[in-house]
């Protein structure tokens, strides 16, 4: 079994909502269970910022499915909620990514492992770093502001980003 760990994010059509059903459908996935799961998180939208606060959270799953496939499965949750892509950074029913898969760093047309702007982003490491904060993320040895940081290191550095709890 793999150690993934996936991001959730919304904000239309009841936020809060999208996230805990999108959290009962990561569960039914073939092969794949939750181990752990964030609290929810609100949060200011980032690049676009005429859009209603985000609601986010991360899972932590053990899964047999490669990752091409577990993110297939992550389109295709995302596409049942309504997904739709105008243009980056927009408002969104549900946007599910796919974080990190054990130690894997891979680049390919439809994913790259790590996520490559994780690293700097309070909206995944503060909810990560709840659930795995000794956590490292493979590759930032090659960042000089961030080698050998922990994931509850980086989401320090974070923690001035708008970014709060709100479920416990």
């Amino acid at each position: 079994m793999s150690r993934a760990f996936v991001a959730l994010g919304s904000n239309l059509e009841f936020p809060q909502q999208q996230i805990l059903k999108a959290f009962e459908e990561l569960a039914a996935l073939p092969l794949t269970e939750i181990v752990n799961k964030s609290s929810l998180y609100r949060t200011a939208p980032v690049g676009y910022d005429d859009q209603p606060d985000f609601i986010n959270a991360v899972v932590e799953l053990r899964t047999e499915l490669d990752p091409d496939k577990l993110l297939g499965y992550l389109l295709a949750i995302e596409n049942l909620h309504g997904r739709r892509r105008p243009f980056p950074n927009a408002p969104r029913q549900l946007d599910l990514d796919l974080l990190l898969y054990d130690d894997r760093q891979m680049q390919t047309p439809a994913l790259t492992l790590p996520h490559p702007r994780m690293h700097g982003r309070g909206f995944v490491l503060l909810p990560l770093a709840e659930i795995a904060p000794d956590l490292s993320i493979p590759g930032l040895a090659d960042e000089e502001d961030s080698s050998g940081m922990s994931v509850a290191q980086l989401a320090a550095a974070c923690s001035d980003q708008g970014v709060t709890r709100i479920t416990p």
